[in-house]
C-alpha cells in the first residue's frame, strides 16, 4: 500500500459536530458549531472544546465560564451546518434556524437547544491558549436526556436518535451497529457458535 506523506495537520476523524450554546452577562445568547470536542476524563465528567479567539461565542464563555454541548442528528444537520458558518455578531441563529432555548439546571447564562436529544450543562475549569484555538477544559454539571428515546426497560438509547458526526469537511449519518463494547474478547455462547455456523 503506497501513502504519501503531508505536512503536520489535524486529520484525526470523524469527530462529533456538536452545537455549543453560550450566553453573556448581559442576556444575549449564541449558537456555534464546533468539532474539536471530546471526553477528557470520566470521573470527574469532564470535556472539552476547542474554539479560536475571534469567535462571537468565545467571549461570552470565557466571561461566564460555561456552555451546553448539544448533540446534533441527522435531522440538525443543516442547523449544524448553519450556526457554524454563521456569525451570531450578524444573525439571531435560534430564529434562523427555528430552534428553542431551555433554561439550564445547573449554569446561569448559557441555555440547552430544545430540538437536540442530550444536551450537557458544562462549567469551564481551565483555559488552554494554544494557537489558533484555545481549549476550554470543563467539568459536567448536568446531562439531559429526551425521553423520546427511552425504551421499555428505561434505557435510554442515544444510537436511535439519528446521531450527526463530522469527517474531513463532511457530515455523515453513524451507520450501521457493528459491535458492541468488549465484543472482541466476550466468550462465545452455544447460541453464537449455532448461529455462526
Amino acid at each position: 500500500m503506497s501513502k504519501q506523506i503531508w505536512k503536520p495537520g489535524n486529520m484525526l476523524y470523524p469527530l462529533p459536530a456538536v452545537m455549543v450554546s453560550a450566553g453573556d452577562k448581559e442576556g444575549n445568547t449564541n449558537i456555534i458549531t464546533v468539532a474539536w470536542t471530546g471526553t477528557i476524563c470520566t470521573n470527574p465528567a469532564m470535556v472539552y472544546i476547542s474554539v479560536r479567539p475571534e469567535r462571537y461565542s468565545y467571549r461570552m464563555i470565557r466571561d461566564t465560564e460555561e456552555f451546553v454541548l448539544n448533540l446534533t442528528t441527522e435531522k440538525l444537520a443543516y442547523a449544524t451546518d448553519y450556526c457554524g458558518v454563521r456569525s451570531g455578531r450578524d444573525v439571531d441563529k435560534w430564529k434562523e434556524m427555528n430552534l428553542h432555548q431551555e433554561q439550564a439546571s445547573t449554569l446561569q447564562y448559557a441555555p440547552l437547544i430544545a430540538e437536540s436529544p442530550v444536551n450537557i450543562e458544562c462549567k469551564v475549569s481551565e483555559v488552554k491558549e494554544l494557537g489558533s484555538h484555545h481549549m476550554f477544559l470543563a467539568e459536567v454539571t448536568a446531562v439531559h436526556a429526551d425521553e423520546a428515546y427511552m425504551n421499555e426497560k428505561s434505557k435510554f438509547e442515544l444510537n436511535k436518535t439519528g446521531l450527526l458526526a463530522y469527517s474531513h469537511g463532511e457530515y455523515l449519518g453513524l451507520g450501521k451497529k457493528l459491535g458492541t463494547f468488549g465484543y472482541s474478547v466476550k466468550k462465545e455462547t452455544g447460541k453464537t457458535k449455532r448461529r455462526k455456523r
